[in-house]
C-alpha cells in the first residue's frame, strides 16, 4: 500500500522531495485523497434539472400555453382598439384593483354591482385574500397594483399548474389497473394535466387580476395534503382559500370529512379540522360585524349579483334557452362547456377517481350549476372543477405523441381563442 508520503509527494519534514514511488501522471487521479472531478457546466444544469423536474417540466409547460394565451388576446386587443393591459383588468378585476390600493371603505363609487349600484356594503361581496396580497407586494418600489396583481397571478399560476401535475402523478400511481383507463406513466399523466389547466376555457383569468390563479393554487395543494396525508399542509392551504372565494366551502368539507377519516394519523389531522375553516369564517365573521347580520356576506351577494342556490333551474333555463334560440358564440359556448363539464364529472366518476378528487370537483360544479346569478360567467366560475380533467389527461398519455399533440393543439388554440372571444368581443362575459 502506498504511503501518505508516497501519495503526496512529499517525505514527512514537508521538503518536498518526490519519492520514487510516487504515483505517475497515469494513476495519481486514483489516490484517495484527491478531490472529486468538478463537474462541468452542463452536467450541473443537467443534475439540478433532473433533480427539480417535478417542478420545472409543468411550469415550462403551463408558461408556454398561457403565452399563447396572451399572444392571442394581444392580438384580439389590437384589432379591438384597446389595450392588453385594460383587457387583463376588467369586470371583476377593477374591485380587486380598487380594494388592493384604496381597502373596502374607500373603493371608488364608479365601481358598482350588477345592478349599478355602489353602497357602503358592496364591497365586502369580494374576499380579501387575494386583493390584500396584490396591496401589500404593490407597497415594493417600482411595482403598482395592476403589476402586482399580474405578477402574482404569475407565480400562483405556476405553483397551480405543479401542484395538478402532482395530483394527476398520484391518481395515475393509484388508480393504475383498478380503472377502466388502465395505467399511465405518471409523469406523463400529471405533465398533461398541467397542460390542460392552462388550457380550459376561461384559463385566461389565470393571468388576470382575478381570484382564480390563487384559489385554484390553494385547493391543489389542499387536495395534495389530503391525499398524502400531510394535514398541515391541507388545513392551512383550505383557511388561506377561505379568505380568497366562496367557493372555499367546498375545500373545507373536504378537507375536514377526510381529516376527520385519518383521525387515526393523530393530533396534526386533527388540526387540520380545526385550522381549515378559520380563514372563511373569519370574513364571514367581519362582514357580521360591518353589516350587523349573521348572513350580511350572503345577502350582499344576492342583492348585487343575484347569485342564490336554486336547485339548478337558472342554469336549466339558460342552457335550454341559449342552445335553442341565441345565434352567439359566448352564450352557445359557454352552455356547452356546463354541458360539458358534467360529462367530464361523469367519467371521473366512471374512472374511479379518488374520493377526495372526486367529491371536491363534484361539489365545485354543484356550487355552480346549481345556484343562479350572472350565466356568462360559468366558464369562468367552473374553472377550480379543472380536477376532473385527469382522467382525460390519463386517456391522453396512453396516445402515442403525435396523436396526443394533435388532440392538444386544437385544445390549446381553441381556449386562447375562446378566452380572447369573451374579453374583447362579448360586453358581459365575466
Amino acid at each position: 500500500m502506498a504511503t501518505s508520503t508516497e501519495i503526496d509527494g512529499t517525505d514527512e519534514d514537508g521538503a518536498g522531495r518526490r519519492s520514487s514511488t510516487a504515483a505517475t501522471p497515469s494513476t495519481a487521479s486514483s489516490g484517495v485523497d484527491d478531490p472529486p472531478p468538478r463537474p462541468s457546466i452542463g452536467t450541473s444544469v443537467t443534475g439540478w434539472f433532473y433533480r427539480h423536474r417535478s417542478w420545472v417540466e409543468p411550469i415550462v409547460v403551463f408558461l408556454a400555453i398561457r403565452a399563447v394565451g396572451i399572444l392571442v388576446l394581444a392580438r384580439f386587443t389590437q384589432l379591438r382598439d384597446t389595450t392588453l393591459g385594460n383587457a387583463l383588468g376588467l369586470w371583476d378585476g377593477k374591485w380587486m384593483l380598487a380594494i388592493a390600493e384604496y381597502g373596502y371603505r374607500d373603493v371608488p363609487y364608479t365601481q358598482t354591482d350588477a345592478r349599478g349600484l355602489h353602497t357602503i356594503d358592496t364591497a365586502y361581496a369580494f374576499f380579501p385574500g387575494y386583493p390584500y396580497l396584490v396591496g401589500t407586494l404593490a407597497r415594493l418600489p417600482l411595482l403598482t397594483p395592476f403589476g402586482s396583481a399580474i405578477l402574482v397571478n404569475l407565480v400562483l399560476g405556476c405553483l397551480a399548474a405543479v401542484g395538478a401535475a402532482r395530483l394527476a402523478g398520484f391518481c395515475a400511481k393509484t388508480m393504475g389497473d383498478r380503472s377502466p383507463i388502465g395505467s399511465s406513466s405518471p409523469r406523463r399523466v400529471g405533465l398533461l394535466a398541467a397542460a390542460l389547466f392552462a388550457a380550459t376555457p376561461m384559463s385566461v383569468v389565470l393571468n388576470m387580476a382575478y381570484t382564480e390563479a390563487l384559489f385554484c393554487a390553494l385547493a391543489v395543494w389542499a387536495l395534495i395534503g389530503v391525499v398524502e396525508h400531510r394535514w398541515i399542509l391541507a388545513g392551512i392551504c383550505a383557511s388561506l382559500a377561505g379568505l380568497t372565494r366562496p367557493t372555499a366551502a367546498v375545500v373545507i368539507g373536504v378537507v375536514i370529512l377526510a381529516a376527520l377519516i385519518a383521525r387515526k394519523d393523530g393530533p396534526r389531522a386533527w388540526a387540520a379540522v380545526v385550522i381549515s375553516p378559520l380563514g372563511y369564517l373569519g370574513y364571514l365573521a367581519v362582514v357580521w360585524a360591518h353589516t350587523g347580520s349573521p348572513t350580511g356576506w350572503f345577502r350582499i351577494q344576492t342583492e348585487g349579483w343575484g347569485t342564490e342556490f336554486d336547485w339548478g333551474v337558472a342554469t336549466v333555463n339558460f342552457v335550454n334557452d341559449v342552445l335553442v334560440n341565441s345565434g352567439e358564440v359566448a352564450p352557445v359556448a359557454t352552455a356547452w362547456i356546463i354541458l360539458a363539464t358534467l360529462l367530464l364529472l361523469g367519467v371521473a366518476v366512471w374512472s374511479r377517481l379518488p374520493w377526495p378528487i372526486l367529491l371536491y370537483g363534484a361539489l365545485v360544479v354543484a356550487s355552480i350549476v346549481l345556484s343562479s346569478g350572472l350565466m356568462m360567467s360559468r366558464a369562468r366560475l367552473l374553472l377550480p372543477a379543472f380536477v376532473l380533467l385527469i382522467p382525460i389527461a390519463m386517456l391522453l398519455a396512453r396516445l402515442r405523441t403525435g396523436p396526443m399533440l394533435a388532440l392538444l393543439i386544437p385544445i390549446v388554440i381553441g381556449s386562447s381563442w375562446f378566452g380572447a372571444h369573451m374579453i374583447t368581443v362579448y360586453p358581459h362575459a365575466m
